[in-house]
């Protein structure tokens, strides 16, 4: 079996899962809905199992495959993974902190429209997707940091990749778009005055 995909996905409080006739999971609970169609051949059933730590029957979402074909094996962990996405989305909800690093580098948000100062001869504006949220904050002395905060884990990771292509940090001065506690390769500039 696969080790993620017998998983049982638990559901938190106010949480539901219905899944229609195609096979199509859709996930509710307090901060919205997310759908995902899943593959005919895997299914998934609502029901309860028994919780390691506390003994007792708790609502989980579980997910089971036909056979053992290699096709059948990748997307029944694919899928746990998609649907436990979805119920921590619903529940907590995900962000993503981003530091823009460089001298004069800006930014500010304006509805769902990011405006930033990347160093360019321009200035770059940024249109998110209505389901993601966007925060800008400039603290004296230190680096503007986006916070990214959304319920779909896929599109928001997206949305922050996208945004870090538009400057990708450089390996000598670590200018650029950078995750807050990423770690960047630095390389040694040019040693002064070869003789």
């Amino acid at each position: 079996m696969s080790r993620i995909g017998k998983l049982p996905v638990n559901l938190p409080a106010g949480v539901t899962v219905e899944v229609a006739a195609d096979n199509t999971v859709s996930v509710k609970g307090p901060l919205g809905t997310l759908s995902q169609k899943v593959d005919s051949d895997i299914k998934v059933e609502v029901g309860t199992h028994t919780d390691v730590h506390t003994g007792k029957e708790v609502p989980a979402v579980l997910v089971t495959r036909p056979t053992n074909q290699p096709r059948h094996r990748s997307l029944h962990g694919l899928y746990r993974a998609l649907i436990n996405n979805m119920v921590v989305g619903v529940s907590k909800g995900y962000e993503i902190k981003q530091e823009l690093v460089g001298v004069g580098f800006k930014a500010e948000v304006k509805g769902q429209v990011l405006e930033m100062s990347l160093g360019y001869s321009h200035d770059t504006h940024f249109l998110l997707p209505k389901e993601v949220t966007a925060t800008a904050v400039t603290e004296k002395k230190g680096n503007p940091i986006v916070t990214f905060k959304s319920i779909d884990k896929q599109l928001i990771g997206q949305v922050a990749a996208k945004l870090r292509s538009l400057r990708k940090p450089e390996p000598y001065k670590g200018k650029g778009i950078k995750f807050v506690g990423e770690q960047i390769r630095r390389k040694a500039g040019k040693s002064a005055g070869a003789k």
